[in-house]
């Protein structure tokens, strides 16, 4: 019996196609061919169109069969990993009213402020984890100020994650592991957040129902079989943000477990049985995909929106399209540690919790034209993504979090050996490169919806490693370059 996966991400779906008995993953693919792009009208701003995340659901699903010739019939379940912190507002017909406010948009950073005041840090923090900040909630309440006709059509307010289930099995639904991203649930009362809804003035009544992030939540409509090729009634059995699915795909279950990822954004995320929580909010906290109100499961996550994005932004800059990633990793691998003095801030893609939410933008320091070249700007991008990461998790090791072992998957930028090794060796961390992305994971978890696994530590406990990286004998070189970097950005902010 099969599963498929996807995952809902901000530059492509990516799909895969897993024989759950053995875990093998038969086929994964991505659409479209093309990355995504993000449309802004305002600077800081960030939307992009919920149609074309379920188009590229469609064209994924239909490859990923066209290529394994699998039988829609052995297929029993379908889950859903997903960009996180998106807003995606319907009417009551279900189509859709405003383009997705998506993960990176700035623009309720103010909003979510001024109800964290109104509510009363302590409170809002002990029973939300968090505050409102950029989240989904301070984003429908940004919608709801400034544009009163499209809140007044407005059905449901949902997650990327929720709009992909909806437009697969025709009913609106969310979990309490999408609802604690968004600022919407009460970890206290085990409900949703009533003093963010009461203190922004939003109606309860567009929140959707909730199902288990884990279970059946619904079955494949007519419409949406034939469309995708797959049969009606089949289960759509998981869903989850792409962090805590990440985390899941990696077997990042269990208090003191860590998982990071390096895509479009940068992430750290690690698994504690507190209900913990930053009181500077530079890292959040939020429900894993296993959380309960008796067994406490919190991810507490490292954010940085200026990763892969500006990694992607230099390739499109420096090459044409024949220019690969490999390409660029060879031109790093003749760049010697700290670029010859050229440093990169990667923060130019909104606001960055783990600095307070300003939005620094992005600077390229030290450039010398007369000594630096393509190779040192792909350098310095490259280091400066990892010590970006490097700089938010030390915020994470003064919140007890042991990173001390970091498992990743094989499908962004640890694959870098530049990038990895840097990470590696400034914090003295052991990272596992294990052979699963996070739409593998999610295929893996729907099993469990359909009793092709009891569990989810079932569902996902054979785990290949692929490889291991430890730190190098560098550190005194690399150290330099950082203290560099971060005397740059604290000049900055």
């Amino acid at each position: 019996m099969y599963t498929i996966g996807y995952d809902i991400g901000s530059s492509s779906v990516k799909a895969a196609l897993v024989e759950t008995k053995t875990g093998k993953v038969l086929a994964r693919v991505t659409a479209p061919e093309r990355e995504m792009g993000m449309y802004a009208a305002e600077a800081g701003w960030a939307e992009q169109n919920p149609e074309d995340w379920y188009k590229h659901v469609v064209t994924a699903t239909q490859d990923i069969l066209a290529r394994t010739q699998v039988q829609s019939e052995d297929i029993k379940a379908v889950g859903i990993g997903y960009q996180m912190h998106g807003l995606v507002l319907v009417d009551a017909e279900y189509e859709v009213v405003r383009p997705s406010i998506i993960w990176c948009d700035g623009r309720a950073v103010e909003t979510g402020d001024k109800a964290f005041k109104g509510i009363g840090a302590d409170a809002c923090l002990a029973h939300c984890l968090n505050s409102p900040g950029n989240f989904t909630a301070a984003k429908l309440k940004w919608v709801a100020d400034n544009e009163p006709a499209n809140y007044a059509k407005t059905k449901y307010a949902m997650l990327p994650g929720d709009y992909i289930a909806l437009c697969l099995t025709g009913e609106a639904t969310t979990t309490v592991t999408g609802l604690s991203e968004g600022v919407f649930w009460d970890f206290k009362e085990g409900q949703l957040a009533k003093l963010v809804l009461d203190e922004m003035g939003l109606d309860a009544s567009k929140i959707p129902r909730r199902v288990p992030a884990v279970g059946a939540q619904g079955v494949l409509t007519d419409a949406a079989a034939e469309e995708l090729g797959l049969q009606p009634g089949t289960v759509v059995g998981y869903r989850a943000g792409d962090q805590p699915n990440n985390a899941l795909s990696l077997n990042v279950l269990a208090p003191g477990e860590v998982a990071a990822t390096g895509g479009t954004s940068g992430v750290v995320y690690g698994v504690t049985d507190q209900l913990a929580y930053d009181p500077a909010q530079r890292v959040n906290s939020f429900a894993h995909i296993n959380h309960s109100g008796g067994a406490p499961r919190i991810g507490v996550l490292l954010c940085i929106n200026g990763a892969g994005i500006l990694h992607r932004w230099v390739k499109n800059l420096i090459g044409d399209e024949k220019l690969s990633y490999g390409d660029m990793e060879t031109m790093a691998s003749e760049v010697p540690v700290g670029a010859d003095g050229l440093h990169f801030l990667p923060f130019g893609n909104g606001p960055e919790r783990m600095l307070g939410n300003k939005n620094v933008g992005a600077h390229l320091l030290g450039l010398d034209l007369n000594r630096h070249g393509k190779a040192h700007i792909v350098r310095a991008g490259l280091e400066g993504i990892a010590f970006a990461f490097v700089y938010g998790m030390k915020v994470m090791k003064a919140l007890g979090v042991d990173l001390s072992a970091i498992r990743v998957g094989n499908d962004n930028l640890f694959q870098s050996k530049v990038f990895s090794e840097t990470i590696a060796t400034l914090t003295e961390a052991t990272i596992e490169v294990h052979n699963t992305t996070g739409a593998v994971g999610a295929a893996l978890a729907a099993g469990v919806s359909v009793g092709l696994a009891k569990n989810v530590g079932e569902a996902v406990g054979r785990q290949e490693v692929l490889s291991t990286v430890k730190p190098r004998n560098n550190k005194a070189q690399l150290q330099t370059a950082y203290d560099r970097w971060e005397a740059g950005l604290e000049k900055m902010l």
